[in-house]
Parts: C-alpha cells; sequence; structure tokens
C-alpha cells in the first residue's frame, strides 16, 4: 500500500470513535450492540475498498459519520411496513393484495398469541385435522362435495397435477399457457408436477375437435387456465366449459380449471363481467371436476389456495405426501375462516376488496372534493407559493390479473408543486419519507385515487406532506 494511499486512510474515523457519537445509543438499543458494530463493519470495509479501487478522497470523517446513521436508520426500521395505496389498483400485488377485513384480522390476533384448536378436535378430545376450519365454508359457498386449502393458488395447481396427472398426460389449449407475476409459467409448473404437456389448438383459437384428438390412453385431465392479465381479442375462438367437461366425462378424464382468482359472487353489477371470469361455484355448475384459486385477490381474503370439486379426487390430494410442505399456517387459516364466515353471512361488503370494486362513483367524488378542501387548508400554513389542487375522473383497477380490460370510474385529487419539481420527484419524496405514499400520476401532477385511500389514510398523507415540505409556522393535521 502506498503512502498517499495510507493518508488517505488515516482520515477514516476507528469504530471507537462511531460507537462513541451521542446517537449511536438509539441504534444499539433497537438492533443491538454487535449488530451496530458489524454494520459499521461492513461500512467502514466498504470505504477502504473505494479507497484502494479509485483512491476516494471525497469523504470526511462527518461524511461517513452520517452514512453510518442513514445505514443504521434504515436497518432499525421494519422493512415490511405499512403504506398508503393511493394508486387507485385495488388488488395490488407489490402492495399486499387485498387488505383484510376487521373480523378477519381480529379472527388472527386471538389465535397468533395464543394455543388453539388448530389440530384438535373439541368433540373428540383429540388431533383434528387443519383443513376443517374451512373446507365445510368452501363446500357451502361454492357447491363442492370437497375443499382443501393450500398455501397458494400456485401450490393448489401444483398439488393437483401432481396427485392426479403424474407421469400421465393433460391437454391444454396453447392459448392458455400463460406467465403471470415472479415467472410463474404454466408449462414450468406443469413439468414440476409430473404431467406431461399437450398443447392444443393456437394461440388466438382452440376448438373441441383439437381436445378430442389429442386424448390417448395416457391422459389423465383436460386442464383450463385462467389467462390472468393476458387476453387474445379479435379472431379468437375456445372451448366453453359445459363441452369440455362433457368430452372429459365421456372419455373417463378429469376436467380441472385453474380460476386464478376465487370470485365467489358476482360482479357484474360493479361493470365487471367476463367469461374468462366465472364464480367458482359457476365452475363447477358448468362441470368442472376440480377448480383450484386464490384466496387473497378477489375473494379479499389472506394468501391461501383453495381447491374444491369431486370428493373422491379431494380425498387423493389430501393423502399426497406434498400436501405437508404446502400446508397452511394457523394466522392464515383464522383469516380465511374469518372471511368467509362474512360470505356466508351475506356481509362481504364488509370485506375491503368488494367494498373498494362496489364504491359508487358519486361517492369517490364527493370524497375527492372533501380532501382536495383538506389539503388547500394544509398548504396555507407552509412555505409553498404555487399550489394547484383539484379533483379530477379517474379510471381505477380491479389489478391482481383480474379483469384487465374493464375499468372502475373514480376520482382522484390532483396535486402540482411546481417548487418542488416534478410530479415524478414529488411522488418519489413522498414514497421515501417516513410515512410511505404511493401514488399515481398523469400530466405531471401528483394523483391521489379516492377509491384506495382507506379510512385514516387522509391523515398518514397531510404527515407525509409536512415531513418533505418546508413550515411556515405549526401546521394542524
Amino acid at each position: 500500500m502506498d503512502a498517499e494511499i495510507q493518508k488517505i486512510m488515516r482520515n477514516i474515523p476507528s469504530m471507537d470513535k462511531l460507537l462513541a457519537l451521542p446517537w449511536i445509543a438509539e441504534f444499539e438499543e433497537r438492533l443491538g450492540r454487535e449488530t451496530v458494530k458489524a454494520l459499521l463493519s461492513d461500512l467502514l470495509a466498504a470505504q477502504r475498498a473505494k479507497i484502494i479501487k479509485n483512491r476516494d478522497t471525497a469523504f470526511d470523517a462527518n461524511t461517513i459519520a452520517a452514512d453510518a446513521r442513514r445505514l443504521l436508520a434504515r436497518r432499525a426500521q421494519h422493512s415490511l411496513r405499512r403504506v398508503v395505496n393511493a394508486t387507485g389498483v385495488v388488488i395490488h400485488t407489490n402492495l399486499g393484495r387485498s387488505l383484510l377485513a376487521k373480523e378477519a384480522v381480529e379472527a388472527v390476533n386471538e389465535v397468533a398469541g395464543a394455543y388453539n384448536t388448530l389440530e384438535y378436535s373439541l368433540d373428540r378430545g383429540e388431533r383434528g385435522q387443519r383443513n376443517d376450519h374451512v373446507e365445510w365454508l368452501l363446500c357451502r359457498l361454492t357447491g363442492a362435495e370437497a375443499a382443501l386449502a393450500v398455501n397458494n393458488n400456485a401450490a393448489a395447481v401444483v398439488l393437483a397435477l401432481s396427485a392426479l396427472a403424474k407421469d400421465k398426460e393433460s391437454v391444454v389449449s396453447r392459448g392458455e399457457l400463460v406467465e403471470i407475476g415472479g415467472s410463474f409459467r404454466i408449462p414450468d409448473i406443469m413439468a414440476l408436477s409430473g404431467t406431461k404437456m399437450v398443447e392444443v389448438g393456437t394461440t388466438n383459437r382452440t376448438h373441441l375437435r383439437d381436445y378430442e384428438a389429442a386424448i390417448t390412453e395416457e391422459c389423465a385431465m383436460l386442464l383450463k387456465i385462467h389467462p390472468s392479465n393476458y387476453r387474445v381479442t379479435g379472431f379468437h375462438s375456445a372451448v366453453p366449459r359445459e363441452e369440455l367437461a362433457s368430452l372429459a366425462h365421456s372419455r373417463g378424464l378429469i376436467f380441472m380449471e385453474d380460476l386464478g382468482s376465487g370470485m365467489l359472487i358476482d360482479l357484474s353489477a360493479a361493470g365487471l363481467s367476463s367469461e374468462n371470469d366465472p364464480t367458482v361455484a359457476q365452475s363447477l355448475k358448468a362441470g368442472c371436476d376440480l377448480v383450484t384459486f386464490s384466496g387473497d385477490k378477489l375473494l379479499g381474503g389472506p394468501q391461501i389456495g383453495g381447491i374444491v370439486g369431486k370428493k373422491e379426487l379431494i380425498a387423493k390430494l389430501k393423502k399426497h405426501q406434498l400436501l405437508r410442505a404446502l400446508r397452511v399456517d394457523k394466522m392464515t387459516l383464522a383469516a380465511f375462516e374469518a372471511t368467509l364466515r362474512l360470505y356466508l353471512r351475506g356481509r362481504h361488503n364488509d370485506i375491503p376488496t368488494i367494498e373498494m370494486i362496489f364504491k359508487p362513483e358519486e361517492e369517490l367524488r364527493a370524497a375527492a372534493q372533501r380532501f382536495a378542501r383538506r389539503l388547500k387548508a394544509f398548504f396555507k400554513n407552509t412555505r409553498i407559493q404555487r399550489v394547484y389542487i383539484e379533483p379530477v375522473p379517474v379510471e381505477d383497477t380491479v389489478g391482481g390479473g383480474s379483469f384487465p380490460q374493464s375499468v372502475l370510474r373514480g376520482w382522484a385529487v390532483a396535486l402540482r408543486l411546481p417548487e418542488m419539481g416534478s410530479a415524478g420527484k414529488l411522488a418519489e419524496r413522498l414514497r421515501l419519507c417516513a410515512h410511505p405514499v404511493i401514488t399515481g400520476a398523469g400530466e405531471d401532477r401528483v394523483l391521489f385515487h379516492m377509491r384506495t385511500v382507506r379510512p385514516g389514510d387522509e391523515k398518514w398523507i397531510l404527515e407525509a406532506l409536512a415531513d418533505i415540505l418546508p413550515p411556515a409556522r405549526e401546521r394542524k393535521i
């Protein structure tokens, strides 16, 4: 190491000097002393590496101390945090998908910190089955003979194919070989399950005769896959479920459908209607032997996968060794049971996802007007001179791969602050502040979509703005 490098290195503060800084004690309390030392050690090592590689002299003791404080503050904060979803996307995949109903949250709290009946039957005084808590509810709500819950819909598909079509052929339309979020690809899932995929038809048109020609003695299943957020329009045709069911049953085959979202009620009254989006009950009524679906999308519950259908088929899934790796924990089951009970009682409007989807446009407009007035009052107490605020009509979306061609007519509050830079810069500062707010944007304005702004979120937004704006005098939030 040459003399110049050594001279630069001497400007790096020692570990002891950093640990003696007055604000270090706070982080030692939150992270533990050894963790703080390890993080500081990594920071100092990274600075030394930069000096050796680039002869980096753009630092001093204060700069390193500031970097250390930012690093420790970031590590001391929970990574999984509450945010405001002001995007207008109801089932926002990146923001936790569906929100749990109050009853579901209470059910989780009740079992999370106490012993419970997860696998214990009070009636028999012996070991029970965790699936029992939700099976009868799923059957009642869908008309299925039997049901099973696993940890998500991908798991439901893998389990069903592994148990019922391993080393056999499964016939599926080319137009349904989709890839959805996280590189979940249907061909890969089928290969993982051990079933041989047989593609039929073309990307845009598949006929019943295509399925008929593909059936061999090695065939176990006809499979129908929900297209998620992918749609083929124009010159397009697909075989109705009823015809596929009739063909499958005439040949002694299983007809299974992966519905994606587990819709339990008809959403056409909200302006959402598609032959690709039946309820679970409608899919079963059309002749499906098995239906798999998610519980954390249109159903409005926690992340979970449902499998409903014929009793003899569900029985095979329950005996499969893979089920243990895919089983559901107590908190998820508690939330799912509570959500299903709301449907059972006809109280689905108490489920936030359903409530947001059905929220009337006029109600959203009134909410936007109220919040616009509140924002204007807030900015009177700031140093910002130019403030542009107005309620505007917007198009919201369901999200989560559901109804990609449909929009929900909504209202938002548009905010533009030229002194704070572009809308993108303002959105970034709101996202990174102590009270994170995720917004929409358009025409160089930040948009607060009222459909997904929940009770209490308006105050949170004002607190976020208070964090990033220079005050002229004390604000009242």
